[in-house]
């Protein structure tokens, strides 16, 4: 079969090349998936760029240890393994493929396997491409707000990186949820975030929401740019801070760094709750049911054939991509 191949880390144009490789097969448990889309995320375009350097030591120093990128799925099952028993071959699926062992398959292929308790039949009226974008930044955006926020009506929420593909994701289902929410983000994606549903859109360019008068319950963080303490002045008594790495488009090294000293400041002077993307049925059939209807929609900045997934996961690590980078296969 063809697949992207990662064979070192550095520009993704450089180290990404379409190969052929073995078809893998369904192990028990899992799911052989004839993939029609996936979608590339941060842990993709991290692991392409090796960058910090100290993830080598879990990745592999020279070149990851598992060769393809990807864990987004949105597909036609083609073979199921033993134990295997709420899907059938043809049936149209997404979810995701990700393990957490150096042994992930990755998705940047035509086929891929996913444990099937990790994928849910795909709603008729979903496209592949729309369901791929929504998996890792849609499940995780579904639970910042409505599990670690406890979001609900009258919350009000503020989304910094309000048009990443987190961030997309968040103010739609903020609003699904009664928040009043306010979303940050450039210039040029002041309309798109507006249209989403934000009912104040706030230009970064212009203005810094830090300094501002308005107190929030909830910050999901995506971009991690301001210092937590800036943040903590702009949260009620009882606010929560949710910083957020999966989503985040900035610097990842002083990503984390702040995010080290948000957890710091949790225990001494703020709220501070952290996003676990826990993909299983329950989280995929309550993402389907705002997706089914149209309630919740994937904001997709580009789709790029498979050949061209260096050149795709180069868009991502630009840090500008509106909504999610799809690429179809």
């Amino acid at each position: 079969m063809k697949a992207i191949v990662q064979d070192g880390y550095g520009a993704p144009e450089r180290v990404l090349r379409l190969a052929e490789v073995d078809r893998p097969t369904a192990g028990d448990g899992e799911v052989l998936v004839r993939v029609r889309a996936t979608s590339v995320n941060t842990p993709d375009w991290i692991t392409v760029a090796g960058v910090p350097y100290i993830l080598r030591l879990r990745f592999g120093l020279r070149r990851p240890q598992t060769p393809i990128r990807g864990s987004d799925v949105a597909g036609v099952v083609q073979a199921v393994g033993r134990n295997v028993t709420e899907l059938q071959p043809g049936d149209e699926v997404f979810g995701s493929s990700w393990a957490d062992t150096l042994a992930t398959p990755g998705t940047f292929a035509e086929w891929t396997t996913a444990p099937a308790s990790q994928l849910i039949r795909k709603p008729a009226g979903l496209g592949f491409d729309e369901a791929a974008a929504s998996v890792m930044s849609g499940l995780t955006a579904l639970i910042a707000m409505r599990d670690v926020g406890r979001v609900g009506p009258g919350t009000r929420v503020l989304i910094n990186g309000a048009a990443g593909g987190v961030g997309t994701f968040a103010v739609q289902i903020a609003r699904t949820l009664g928040a009043e929410v306010a979303g940050v983000c450039s210039t040029r994606n002041l309309e798109l975030v507006g249209s989403l549903g934000a009912d104040r859109v706030i230009d970064y360019t212009k203005e810094d929401f830090t300094r501002g008068p308005q107190r929030y319950d909830v910050i999901l963080d995506n971009v991690i740019n301001h210092p937590p303490a800036a943040l903590a002045r702009v949260l009620t008594p009882t606010g929560m801070l949710i910083p957020n790495s999966v989503g985040n488009t900035g610097g990842l090294f002083a990503g984390l760094l702040r995010m080290a000293w948000a957890a710091v400041l949790g225990r001494v002077a703020i709220r501070v709750g952290f996003v676990t993307c826990v993909v299983n049925h329950d989280n995929l059939n309550a993402l389907a049911a705002l997706l089914a209807p149209g309630e919740v929609k994937a904001v997709i900045d580009k789709v790029y054939p498979l050949g061209e997934a260096g050149t795709a996961v180069a868009h991502m690590l630009g840090h500008h991509a509106r909504g999610n980078v799809v690429i179809a296969i």
